[in-house]
């Protein structure tokens, strides 16, 4: 009599702890051998004679037999063997052209590991000991991330197997099967921890249960994913995802306001070892795995990360003009070599960036793990140093600068990123751009680190709003203004410049290379009624929320550059124009004085003052021009990295007593790299790089670095010493390695001349069997 098959209760397809199986009651006299040693006769008789007593199938065995045998020995059963269940192998189907890449959008990052985005499904295959039988086996799959996974922590996941998909939680599903192979297609959860998990398979029968050992070459790596829509990282717009995560180039602006300057950056996030880079600077943190689900948490502590003061960081800053032992932040063109540099030598800061390589490293760690991300640039940007929400200027009872005082500066430019995410953490609306600054300047809670703060805050004058907020309204939309020191040692205010800081504010623009202007994101117009309410909102949280003085103003005075400026090497020349706005006449005196200055506002030494001179403004011709000068002798010998200097007038109207004041800075326009590339014969390609000195004196040791993605790797070329007006020229042969639109760029790095650098676009072709031409 066959055995008869009973069904009993079960939650098919769910992974609930112990599963339930399908018994089989037989009849006792078709069981054949009953006790444990006539079993164990018909075993060793069917091994020696297989033609006279058959081996025993699934129907042939009943209950008794498989608890006993499960306490057996299991070498030599081949009866038993064909039933138990266990993995052979695990496909994670992780080519980086195969469907799951292409569909995460991770088929740029270098190799084939399985780079995945959490929120959505991927597909893997297993191959089984045996069919699968969803009636009577079950199926899990174990990922663990950090050292110490907990379920309780979303470290360590159970993905039970189940008959439908559901969004927002880790499941999987078996969506084919053929014989021994089945494929799953696996949900992960749209706030799981981002980071390389490890993985291991674990199945069960009735007669056992089996477990993969864990494969470091079958990890998987969880990244954020712009394209989730539960994903707080999720960008409704393909072309911005395309241009904020995917596009591993970009530009970088520099200058004053009225000068700005651009260089490519090579963010490189899909290069080779650069995706372990970052994870590895997450690492070094000392966030908890379990906070990494947080795209808040992540951009707050990596601002910390990418700077060493205190956590020794990616980037060791400099500004010193001395970067013997390290490389000038002046060559350095991409973040690569920046972040496998410190990978590979256990964490050591790289000697040594100042703020626009702070901000390409960033770019390049966050787009890596899938926040989009952008490098921003502010002119004229001011650094607050007391929590008043003003730029304070000190003078003394002679109208000279107290320097000792004036510890709040003005960077001509400064350069910090903007990412995007929803802030669940603060009341609605609040979400989108937010401001993020990785160069140390003041810290917060104990660290060097800013935001992110939410650019909508920062523009509505919300200042209370974490993070950062009132450091970051400070730079784009404080109001500078000027004291006196009385004879009582007090101070009075005498001038409000409410335009001096938060200029120009520029970025990338989506999908070219053109400057796009984002002044409008982080203020309201200059002068509008809200742009005020902005200002005196976010003045009541400030130490000096009584500063503004309402005094008239009938005379002013402003500096204007005529084309793009002054150049290096020549004498450097300005328009001074001071107006009468009254309708009587005014007299008024102005003195002045020009000082070498870092870009970051902070003052070398003054390298020309000139004694007051009276200025009459009738009310006929109110308005009066005047050149000013300063010669290239005066400044040859003392300018720093960024051949920036600063104007500061100031002076008093005789009728009036009203105070004139103001500041300008400008730069020495340094010339380019010129790049020429022409194609050669077979793959290989070469470009010329054409650099002309522009000053009237050698330079020492100059030096190229070249270097392009999918092109070839950081190069220096020592060209040595170039004579005055003297031009070079170096050519540089490489074979591309990727098909496609491709950036070659390249550095000068020299003592005496900082900021040169070039560019130049290639078309890298496919040639035909697939390789590049």
């Amino acid at each position: 009599m066959q055995g008869e098959l009973l069904p009993v209760s079960s939650d098919l397809g769910r992974f609930h702890g112990v599963p339930r199986t399908m018994v089989e009651v037989t009849n006792q006299k078709e069981a054949g051998c009953k006790s444990k040693g006539q079993r164990g006769c018909c075993r060793w008789f069917q091994k020696i004679c297989p033609c006279c007593c058959r081996q025993k199938s699934l129907h042939d065995i009943n209950e008794t037999d498989l608890s006993e045998d499960l306490h057996q020995p299991l070498n030599g059963d081949n009866e038993l063997k064909e039933l138990l269940l266990s993995v052979c192998s695990v496909d994670l189907l992780s080519n980086k052209t195969g469907q799951n890449r292409l569909e995460h959008h991770t088929d740029l990052y270098h190799g084939n590991e399985l780079i995945i985005r959490r929120g959505q499904t991927f597909l893997m295959e297993l191959d089984l000991s045996r069919p699968f039988n969803s009636k009577i086996d079950k199926l899990h799959l174990d990922l663990r991330t950090g050292p110490r996974p907990a379920v309780s922590k979303n470290t360590h996941v159970l993905i039970p197997l189940v008959e439908e998909l559901q969004d927002e939680r880790w499941e999987a599903k078996i969506v084919e099967q053929n014989s021994n192979r089945i494929k799953l297609s696996v949900n992960s959860d749209p706030k799981a921890v981002i980071g390389r998990y490890k993985l291991t398979v674990t199945v069960s029968c009735p007669n056992g249960k089996a477990a993969t050992t864990h494969d470091p070459s079958k990890d998987i790596i969880m990244l954020f994913n712009p394209w989730c829509e539960d994903d707080t990282v999720y960008m409704d717009d393909e072309e911005e995802r395309k241009e904020y995560v995917l596009n591993d180039t970009g530009r970088l602006y520099y200058g004053t306001e009225k000068q700005i300057g651009a260089r490519t950056w090579n963010y490189g996030q899909f290069h080779e070892g650069i995706l372990d880079a970052c994870l590895y600077v997450l690492d070094k943190t000392e966030m908890l795995p379990s906070a990494r689900g947080d795209s808040v948490n992540v951009v707050r502590v990596l601002s910390a990360m990418i700077n060493s003061p205190d956590d020794s960081g990616v980037l060791a800053g400099n500004w010193s003009g001395n970067y013997a032992g390290g490389v000038s932040p002046t060559a350095w063109s991409g973040s690569v070599d920046i972040l496998k540099k410190y990978s590979q030598e256990g964490g050591m800061p790289v000697k040594y960036g100042q703020c626009w390589v702070f901000s390409g490293v960033t770019t390049t760690v966050l787009r890596c793990l899938g926040i989009p991300c952008r490098s921003v640039t502010n002119f004229q940007s001011a650094h607050d140093t007391d929590v008043s929400l003003t730029t304070d200027v000190y003078f003394d009872e002679n109208m000279e600068p107290i320097n000792h005082l004036n510890t709040d500066s003005v960077w001509n430019f400064h350069v910090w990123n903007d990412c995007w995410m929803a802030r669940p953490d603060l009341p609605p609306g609040i979400g989108g751009w937010q401001a993020v600054d990785s160069t140390p300047q003041e810290t917060s809670h104990g660290r060097f680190r800013c935001g992110p703060a939410s650019l909508t805050a920062i523009r509505t004058g919300q200042v209370y709003l974490k993070y950062d907020t009132p450091f970051v309204f400070a730079e784009v939309n404080s109001d500078k203004i000027y004291w006196q020191k009385n004879r009582d040692g007090t101070f009075r205010q005498i001038h409000i410049e409410k335009k001096a800081v938060g200029h120009y504010i520029s970025t990338k623009a989506v999908g070219s290379d053109e400057r796009t202007d984002i002044t409008h994101l982080y203020k309201h117009a200059e002068g509008s009624e809200e742009e005020r309410i902005a200002v005196e909102t976010a003045s009541r949280y400030g130490s000096k929320p009584d500063m503004y003085s309402t005094s008239k103003v009938d005379v002013t005075v402003e500096v204007n550059l005529e084309g793009e400026g002054p150049r290096m090497g020549a004498d450097a020349q300005l328009t001074i124009v001071v107006t009468n706005l009254s309708s009587q006449p005014r007299s008024a005196t102005l003195h002045s004085q020009v000082a070498v200055m870092y870009y970051t506002g902070v003052l070398k030494g003054t390298v020309k003052k000139e004694k007051s001179v009276v200025i009459p403004l009738h009310s006929s011709s109110p308005v009066k021009t005047m050149e000013w000068v300063l010669p290239y002798q005066c400044y040859q010998d003392q300018l720093v990295d960024q051949a920036a200097l600063m104007l500061t007038l100031s002076g008093r109207v005789t009728e009036t007593q009203q105070v004139l004041a103001t500041q300008t800075s400008f730069r020495l326009r340094t010339p380019d790299l010129k790049i020429e590339v022409r194609a050669v014969v077979g793959k290989e390609m070469g470009a010329k790089i054409i650099f002309t000195n522009p000053l009237p004196r050698t330079l020492k040791g100059v030096v190229f670095r070249v270097e392009g993605l999918g092109l070839q790797k950081v190069h220096e070329v020592v060209v040595g010493d170039v004579g005055s007006h003297s031009t070079v020229t170096v050519t540089e042969q490489f074979i591309p390695t990727q098909a496609g639109p491709r950036k070659l760029v390249a550095a000068l790095d020299c003592k005496q001349l900082t900021q040169v650098h070039g560019v130049a676009d290639i078309a890298v072709l496919k040639a035909k069997g697939g390789e590049c031409i």
